[in-house]
């Protein structure tokens, strides 16, 4: 670490790195959406299903400073689904009495049968989510679009740089 480095940690103007523990249920875009925030020449060209968990860098739940919850938005049938793991989690020791913002993605919006994320927010009943931050951004995954709101509100909630940890604990 160079003298710059230190003096600007000193000040408080070096922006440290939020740990952000990425969820949701399989084949809701969990991993495109990752792939989609690493820098360009960090991407894997081709992504293929994650079967299981796929963890980097990750020791607990303890660790994360953030989350990103994704919802499949074109899948109705899975979406009670959804809204139980979503309560598991916000009743999980680790999260339960943590002020953690979380971020949720109404992935694959480009999709016919998808629900707005109006509908996605009604649907897991996020209005109840009255001790942590929370926001929702509608996004297709593969295109990239509204992936970068969602980074920029996480990014103005902790004032940090974010720095993507893919856990993926739902199957």
């Amino acid at each position: 670490m160079g003298l710059l480095d230190r003096l600007s940690g000193l000040l408080g103007l070096k922006k440290k790195e939020v740990h952000v523990l990425c969820l949701g249920l399989d084949n809701s875009g969990k991993t495109t959406i990752i792939n989609k925030l690493k820098p360009s020449n960090a991407q894997s060209q081709d992504i293929v299903p994650t079967i299981g968990f796929s963890i980097e860098k990750f020791k607990s739940s303890r660790d994360g400073q953030a989350i990103i919850f994704v919802i499949d938005s074109s899948d109705r049938l899975r979406m009670v689904v959804a809204k139980e793991e979503l309560d598991t989690l916000l009743n999980h020791p680790d999260i339960k009495h943590r002020r953690i913002p979380i971020l949720f993605f109404a992935n694959k919006m480009d999709l016919r049968d998808a629900v707005t994320s109006v509908k996605v927010s009604q649907l897991l009943c996020l209005e109840n989510i009255k001790d942590k931050p929370w926001h929702i951004c509608a996004s297709d995954a593969i295109k990239g679009e509204g992936l970068q709101e969602g980074v920029d509100w996480l990014q103005g909630t902790s004032q940090n740089t974010v720095h993507l940890q893919p856990v993926f604990p739902f199957h």
